[in-house]
Formats: C-alpha cells, structure tokens, sequence
C-alpha cells in the first residue's frame, strides 16, 4: 500500500495520529503537498461523505475524520501556501437571521473544506447584508444558506431575494431539517441538499454549469 493509500486508510478508520505521521512521512518521500491534500486527505473524505450519504456512517463519524482532516491540514498548510496550490472554489455560507442553530451548517462546512473547497463561514443569525458583504469581499461562486426553524424560512426567502443582483456571478443553494426541493424551487435558489455530503455534490455540480 502506498503512502498516500495509508493516509487515505487511516482518515477513514478516524486515527488522527497515524495522519498525521503517514503525512509526515509522505513529505519525507518527496511527494508535494498538494498530491498529499488531494490523494490523501481529499480522497479519504470522500469515502467518508460516500458511507455518510449511504446511512454507513453518522455525524460523529464525520466529525472525527474531519478533525482528522484539520489535523492534517495544520502539516500541509504552510507547504501550500508555498505551492501556491488551486482550491477548488470558494463557498460563503452561513445560517440565516433569527436561527442559532448551526450543526448541520457546520458539518456542511468539514465536508466542503475536506472536498478542497475555500470556506467562509459566517456563523449564525447572518442578515442578508452580512452575505452581501462577504460577496463582495472573497467573490464566491457558491452561497449556501441554512434554516432549522419554519420560522425562519420565510427569511431564507427574503435572502435568496436580496442576493438577486449578484446572481449572474454566483449559484445560491440552501438547506436545513425543513427545507424541500420544492420549497428550494419556489423562492428561486439554484440548488438544494437534503444533507452534507449531498451539499457538496451539488455544489461541485453547480461550479461544473449543471
């Protein structure tokens, strides 16, 4: 088994330290630290979002890997930053105005970072000008809005609505426990997720033109 394979075993069997000496030790091995971010700790957590998507695994599983993946990142960061490496985009994210709730949001979050994704996390209770400012800021090609409460869907809307004049630039998705794709449809997002791994698939989706 490779290096590169091991590094991919053990985020997978959720053993931060045997990521980071395999880390380590694929840097001794010459290898750069992109091809260890994303044949490594990129790869590993896809499995996990696969067996996550799938029912095999739950949130406290994915929480692991994800510190493990953090974990990893500490090594490989300064490396990177060096080797100028190429995210794969940029995600603002956040939940929106009057709803603290932010499990999901956050789990959206590892499993978006641990898919090589830049992620500007807004925390919670964001008003649509907190998401506007961020726009203008880092330039995402994604928004991604969560809502937990009924009561709060109608300010999703309101979001999704005041996000309108950036539209040509950005794909909006949105999520949370009660929030449908028809609900998704009807206040004008371009994307919905029933879950975390899903979110990143469509994600992926939506930077790719489908």
């Amino acid at each position: 088994m490779s290096t590169l394979d091991e590094i991919k075993t053990a985020l997978v069997s959720l053993d931060i330290p045997q990521v980071q000496r395999k880390i380590r030790q694929a840097l001794a091995e010459s290898l750069g630290p992109a091809t260890v971010l994303d044949e490594g700790l990129i790869a590993g957590m896809k499995i996990i979002g696969d067996r996550f998507k799938e029912g095999e695994i739950y949130m406290p599983e994915v929480m692991v890997a994800a510190k493990a993946m953090h974990a990893g990142m500490a090594i490989l960061k300064p490396l990177l930053i060096g080797a100028a490496h190429q995210v794969k985009g940029t995600v603002v994210i956040g939940t929106v105005k009057g709803d603290l709730h932010d499990i999901g949001k956050n789990l959206v979050v590892m499993m978006l970072e641990g898919a090589g994704f830049e992620v500007i996390d807004l925390g919670v209770d964001v008003p649509p000008e907190k998401f506007i400012t961020a726009i203008e800021s880092h330039h995402p090609q994604v928004v991604a809005l969560s809502a937990l409460l009924t009561s709060t869907m109608p300010q999703l809307q309101a979001t999704v609505r005041q996000l309108t004049p950036y539209r040509g630039k950005l794909h909006v998705i949105v999520g949370g426990a009660p929030i449908t794709q028809q609900y998704a449809d009807k206040i004008g997002a371009d994307g919905y997720a029933p879950d975390a791994a899903s979110a990143v698939d469509r994600v992926k989706e939506l930077m790719a033109g489908n």
